[in-house]
């Protein structure tokens, strides 16, 4: 019965990966680790059409994140489906669309990476080109851009 209980607990402090993922050392998920606070209100996740469109976002920036001459080395080696999940959950979260996130905070997820500033930038530019295919607005780009921004505090290691 005590084993019992401590797996619960366990279960519950420290997210096991999802099927198909690594699996990933002990945390306690927080929705503080998704880096900022949400928008408020339901604008931002219809501008982004809602999760499905979040998703899309998402499928479009790892794919080309994983295939840009630029910044593809960063990836090699890492787990491409918890990525995607986590940034759903991430993004979702953030633009109000009725998620949680369950990863882990910015610093620690971007532990030893190495990922410097020109690297960052191509990442967003990537993340601009899966937003057009998208169709999101303009404005609501950089008005989420702007919320992801200050993060890279804790992402960029020079």
């Amino acid at each position: 019965m005590m084993s019992l209980i401590l797996s619960l607990l366990l279960l519950q402090a420290a997210p096991h990966a999802m099927p198909g993922e690594d699996a990933v050392d002990p945390y306690v998920p927080s929705a503080a680790h998704a880096g900022t606070t949400p928008f408020t209100g339901d604008g931002m996740a219809r501008a982004f059409h809602g999760q499905e469109g979040i998703q899309r976002v998402v499928d479009g920036m790892v794919v080309r994140a994983y295939a840009d001459p630029i910044i593809s080395e960063i990836f090699v080696g890492h787990d491409k489906v918890r990525l995607s999940r986590t940034l759903f959950e991430q993004f979702c979260y953030l633009l109000n669309a009725g998620c949680s996130y369950s990863g882990r905070d910015m610093a620690s997820a971007h532990k030893d990476l190495g990922v410097q500033r020109k690297d960052m930038n191509r990442l967003v530019e990537l993340l601009q080109e899966a937003m057009r295919e998208e169709k999101i607005d303009f404005q609501a780009q950089n008005r989420f851009l702007s919320k992801l921004a200050p993060m890279h505090h804790d992402v960029v290691k020079q």
